[in-house]
């Protein structure tokens, strides 16, 4: 598989803040990446820095073997990067299907594919982002994603605020999106989900990567599930493997 992303001896934060430091990993056409952390430790913080929104202190960020680190935040999304935040940021005077139109950029991502992932916009394609549910708004969030022709999908608390149905519905998706051979990168709480459809796993404490390995393996290790997730005992289903 070709490489997509890649990530060495990253430092970042805000202004003077250092909030990262020395993150370095690797993420292949096809990869799925969660990525595990009690609140507050820099998850958020590593996406927003592959989207080019803090500042880079040190190291070295590379697409496809290009330095992104001067390219600002539109040129990333244009070069591939696509981003899912946790805010959602559905706009009140727009339907669901202007919310779709007015990022669409020609590709293999259209209204019609998005509908067939999601069925449920198609049925509210009419209603503005205000009317909508929590859960609709989070479809919307991934399919205005997708329509961007995104070759990395970096989400980031997907299941936040929602119903375990909707979340259940939601991981589906991304696990199909994965199958068809796109790269997923996963910010998420819900450790048993996350683990569940991704291939490999980081743990972030203080700010750096404290643990990291295969998806199964870090769901057996009570040590991550304890010490850096807060969980007492692991409640993880192994994996299956992909198709």
């Amino acid at each position: 598989m070709a490489e997509l992303i890649a990530v060495a001896g990253l430092s970042a934060g805000y202004g003077a803040a250092v909030v990262l430091d020395d993150i370095s990993f690797a993420l292949d056409q096809g990869d799925s990446l969660a990525l595990l952390g009690r609140n507050g430790v820099g998850k958020t913080t590593l996406l927003v820095t592959l989207m080019g929104i803090t500042r880079k202190h040190r190291g070295t960020l590379r697409w496809r073997g290009v330095d992104l680190s001067r390219l600002p935040t539109h040129r990333r999304a244009a070069a591939g990067l696509g981003w899912v935040p946790q805010e959602r940021f559905m706009f009140p005077s727009l339907t669901v299907e202007e919310h779709l139109q007015v990022v669409a950029r020609p590709g293999d991502w259209n209204i019609a594919r998005v509908y067939a992932l999601f069925p449920r916009l198609q049925e509210r394609r009419a209603n503005f982002g205000n009317q909508l549910s929590g859960g609709e708004q989070q479809m919307l969030a991934i399919a205005r994603g997708l329509m961007a022709q995104p070759e990395l999908l970096i989400i980031d608390e997907l299941s936040l605020g929602l119903a375990p149905k909707i979340v259940d519905q939601l991981m589906r998706a991304l696990t199909t999106l994965n199958k068809e051979g796109l790269t997923i990168l996963l910010v998420e709480q819900l450790a048993s989900h996350a683990l569940a459809i991704a291939d490999y796993g980081f743990v972030i404490a203080n700010g750096r990567i404290a643990r990291e390995g295969p998806s199964s393996v870090l769901s057996r290790d009570p040590e991550v599930m304890e010490a850096f997730l807060g969980k007492k005992k692991s409640t993880i289903s192994t994996p299956k493997p992909k198709e």
